[in-house]
């Protein structure tokens, strides 16, 4: 999506309207006007906004050589559930082959927040970024590992709130160092 921004992914997904924002910076609003949002969440600079209509059942883990480096944890819904919200040119879109899944990132900061499929239907599965999202409403939603690399299987299944959240929580201080004393001359 190297000059269309969110207008290019529009054409993906399956419907975008215009809107300004309290500054009045023009936005392009992508997917459906989700009425509710169960969960959200935003990308590192912010400029993305991200929501779905319900909380995800269970992640996804996948091993396959894009999801490997990116480190994402998906989280699967119709387009017609999902609502990203950006400014004009604020997203780009990164496919492995021509007609494949497209990666959709924002061009600010680098975050990916989902990918999508080919096809226009407002009922098409996508992809969503859960690394992006609440991460106290995240900390108990189970992680589907996926052989995405091999065999497509799933190898495992597990619960680690610290994924999301520290389990210290609070910043763990440097230890202080013992003064010691020269001896005097």
């Amino acid at each position: 999506m190297a000059h269309g921004g969110a207008v290019a992914l529009a054409s993906h997904l399956h419907r975008i309207f215009r809107a300004r924002d309290r500054c009045g910076t023009l936005l392009d609003v992508v997917t459906a006007r989700v009425t509710k949002l169960a969960i959200q969440g935003t990308c590192l600079c912010k400029a993305v906004q991200l929501g779905a209509a319900r909380l995800p059942r269970q992640v996804t883990q996948c091993n396959c050589s894009v999801c490997r480096r990116y480190g994402t944890l998906w989280a699967y819904y119709r387009r017609s559930a999902v609502s990203i919200t950006a400014p004009r040119g604020a997203l780009e879109d990164y496919s492995v082959r021509a007609g494949g899944l497209k990666f959709v990132r924002c061009r600010s900061c680098g975050c990916v927040i989902c990918w999508d499929g080919p096809g226009k239907s407002r009922d098409q599965r996508m992809g969503i970024n859960t690394r992006l999202l609440d991460q106290a409403l995240m900390a108990a939603v189970p992680v589907k590992v996926l052989d995405g690399d091999k065999t497509w299987r799933t190898l495992g299944t597990y619960v680690k709130p610290e994924l999301w959240i520290s389990p210290s929580g609070e910043r763990a201080q440097p230890a202080k160092q013992p003064r010691t004393r020269r001896p005097r001359r």
